[in-house]
């Protein structure tokens, strides 16, 4: 089965059990690995994880908010460091990627001597856009209803047809109904009542009215910082299947 394995989990306030939001989708026997969203470095976590960053060919970035895109600098100097040589995709609306460009000239990328080859692969800003499609999966996006354009996920694992959703960062929004209408398994916000944001009872909603398998809470304050405790009986009261709240390295196969 394809594996989703969660880097971070917390919304724009991490603490030290929970980084920002981002995770890896892997195919079988772990080919095809995709990072979705690099809000801080992940590359000190890929040992732990027996993951090799050569691998990482395609990255997903879903809105240029810092907790998503801020740690791309670093990921890439570092890769840079252990000479890596094989070519990098960034996928995302022009508007991401048009700041990740800024982002990466600002920390004089550019000035790096024989720096690897980065391409830009934009998605259109509409519902239902094709991303990525390989031997494993086929990615699409919705845009969602943010602070700035973001774009939401549907992966269809095409070996098993299963299908995993990805809210990413928005308030209660029709288009996030359709992404994740049928899924297996939706992973939603659940940062808070908007603007912008979802309550984990918002979550649950989504996922009643998609139809969805399984609800996974993730992009949330953190403990340290707020009680969290009701977070799963909230949004069971609008969801009767099962409802998880992500942590840090757990993993999701689908």
């Amino acid at each position: 089965m394809a594996r989703v394995t969660l880097l971070g989990t917390s919304a724009a306030l991490s603490d030290a059990q929970h980084d920002y939001t981002h995770f890896l989708i892997s195919g079988e026997n772990g080919r095809s690995p995709i990072l979705i969203d690099c809000g801080s470095n992940p590359l000190p976590k890929f040992p732990r994880l027996s993951i090799q960053f050569e691998d990482i060919q395609d990255i997903i970035l879903t809105h240029a908010h810092a907790d998503h895109i801020a740690g791309m600098p670093n990921f890439m100097t570092e890769m840079w460091l252990l000479r890596r040589a094989n070519p990098l995709r960034l996928y995302g609306l022009d508007s991401c990627l048009r700041q990740v460009d800024a982002m990466l000239l600002a920390c004089a990328w550019d000035q790096l001597p024989n720096p690897f080859q980065v391409d830009y692969v934009r998605v259109p800003e509409q519902d239902r856009a094709p991303v990525l499609e390989n031997d494993d999966f086929r990615i699409t996006a919705w845009l969602t209803k943010h602070f700035l354009p973001t774009i939401g996920l549907r992966i269809e694992n095409k070996i098993n047809g299963q299908v995993l959703a990805y809210s990413c960062d928005t308030e209660p929004v029709p288009g996030i109904i359709e992404l994740a209408q049928n899924a297996d398994i939706l992973i939603h916000e659940s940062a808070g009542k908007g603007p912008g944001h979802s309550s984990a009872r918002q979550a649950g909603e989504a996922a009643a009215q998609a139809n969805v398998g399984a609800l996974y809470l993730i992009h949330y304050p953190p403990p340290t910082y707020q009680n969290i405790d009701g977070w799963i009986s909230e949004a069971q009261s609008a969801y009767s299947g099962r409802v998880y709240l992500c942590q840090d390295y757990d993993t999701i196969e689908f």
